[in-house]
């Protein structure tokens, strides 16, 4: 079951895409306009070289390219200026790194969400989707922590707009296959040494594909009313057989769990259960504020008590059948081109 108003779409709006040039930005900007026409698509980045490098593999005119960093409000107020939707996708996500560069991961990911929340307000945009993830879920890690409070900026951030434009949701979901900070790319580079690490093996997560994740996002966008934090139905994984499928006969060494590393991911609370709608391939989290309208997405089914969404106790699982067809699969798009998008006009 979908949301039957889905009524907003992507067609014919300007776009302004924080962290733009990342995994996940250009394969939002590469779906959106072979599938979504929007008028144009600013790739809002602080990567030079990446941004060069984008705008070569895409050669498309409706895409613009803005050098700047969510820490510069006033870079972001010039950016913002007439965008219809902002997918706000920057951040240091790298646990290592926050963990190691603390104050530098609280300037971007929330210092730089409140700038996003602000610019969005004085630019009159119509909608803003912050990206999040599982790691915000009761944050035993800084990145986790950041994110737990970007996306209470992002869902409080409909109070200061006054419940009209901007509004602001937020998309949480799990870990990226073949992403930058998979570990997928890790047991790759591993397996030509014959040994590869693994903290527990016990240990799950949730995964989805970019395009799935990416099409996930376009969706909760087109259904969004401003507060809810969207969460896909995604499958889990053994981390134990993801090595396996991909370095069968290689020696497996287990290091143990690292500082800020969960033994499995949480994508939704038992608190947070109780007002949370779910549909047939998401959970919509509503929130509890008097913005909110009780009415919306009413033909949601209420879930139970206790419910809790984790890696660990998902009914639905990848075997290593799957794993192989997936990261077959994965293979295959990350090693095609991206052609030229003719425009017509």
């Amino acid at each position: 079951m979908i949301p039957t108003d889905k009524n907003y779409s992507l067609n014919g709006k300007t776009i302004l895409l924080t962290g733009g040039t990342g995994s996940f930005g250009q394969k939002f900007t590469e779906i959106a306009l072979k599938e979504c026409n929007p008028h144009s698509i600013r790739i809002f980045d602080n990567r030079e070289l990446a941004a060069v490098e984008m705008e070569r593999d895409f050669r498309d005119p409706r895409l613009r390219f803005f050098m700047g960093d969510v820490r510069d409000k006033k870079r972001l107020l010039r950016a913002m200026k007439g965008a219809d939707i902002v997918v706000h996708a920057a951040a240091l996500k790298h646990v290592p790194i926050c963990e190691y560069n603390p104050i530098e991961a609280v300037k971007t990911n929330i210092e730089g969400s409140i700038n996003i929340i602000d610019a969005a307000i004085d630019s009159g945009v119509e909608k803003v989707m912050a990206i999040s993830t599982d790691k915000a879920v009761h944050p035993c890690n800084l990145y986790g922590a950041t994110k737990m409070v970007a996306e209470k900026l992002f869902v409080q951030g409909n109070s200061y707009s006054g419940g009209k434009n901007p509004y602001f949701s937020c998309c949480r979901y799990g870990n990226v296959i073949g992403s930058s900070g998979s570990v997928v790319p890790l047991f790759f580079e591993q397996k030509s040494n014959g040994e590869i690490t693994i903290t527990d093996e016990r240990m799950t997560r949730f995964w989805v594909t970019l395009n799935e994740g990416v099409r996930f996002v376009i969706n909760s966008i087109e259904i969004m009313k401003g507060g809810e934090i969207f969460i896909p139905k995604i499958p889990s994984m053994k981390v134990m057989e993801l090595a396996d499928v991909i370095a069968p006969e290689a020696k497996k060494k287990i290091i143990g769990i690292r500082s800020g590393e969960k033994l499995h991911e949480v994508l939704l609370t038992e608190e947070e259960a109780l007002h949370t709608k779910e549909f047939d391939k998401f959970f919509i989290i509503t929130p509890q504020y008097p913005f909110w309208h009780k009415d919306n997405f009413k033909e949601g089914r209420n879930l139970p008590f206790g419910f809790r969404y984790s890696s660990d106790n998902n009914g639905e699982w990848i075997v290593k059948d799957q794993i192989k067809a997936i990261l077959k699969i994965n293979a295959e798009e990350e090693r095609k081109s991206l052609p030229p998008v003719k425009v017509e006009g």
